[in-house]
């Protein structure tokens, strides 16, 4: 559990699926579509961060860093908000083998959480990265 994680602690957001749509009630929800929809988000958007909250409206601080940060280097990204789907919140740390978000991908590959996100920037790492995969 991250730090964020009591944030929605005993307000569960309604099920839907992440596209919008009420989810079916279902007793173990299906996490192979969750892991098909989150692997066609990865693949199809050059920069993806699955975070809590909203681009213009994070919230957590993790996420709002990453924000900061990507906004600051003036690059187009997707912000998924995993607030809207518990399957979704799950499903991302399953599908990454990482317990935390927010998570940043770059050209269908996990970068990493806010800490090696904002160490990435702090050393230049981070812009020569999105060059070199976005721009090129």
């Amino acid at each position: 559990m991250d730090k964020c994680d009591n944030l929605t602690k005993g307000k569960a957001p309604p099920a839907r699926t992440p596209d919008g749509h009420a989810k079916e009630n279902t007793k173990d929800g299906n996490m192979s579509d969750i892991q098909a929809w989150i692997e066609n988000e990865v693949k199809s958007n050059d920069i993806v961060v699955f975070m809590k909250g909203t681009p213009s409206f994070p919230q957590c601080g993790f996420s709002g860093q990453v924000v900061q940060i990507m906004d600051y280097l003036q690059v187009p990204y997707k912000g998924i908000n995993v607030l809207e789907s518990d399957d979704l919140r799950q499903g991302i740390k399953d599908f990454s083998n990482w317990p935390t978000i927010p998570q940043l991908y770059v050209k269908g590959e996990f970068i990493g959480g806010c800490d090696i996100v904002r160490e990435m920037f702090q050393n230049q790492e981070l812009q020569d990265l999105l060059n070199s995969k976005v721009t090129a």
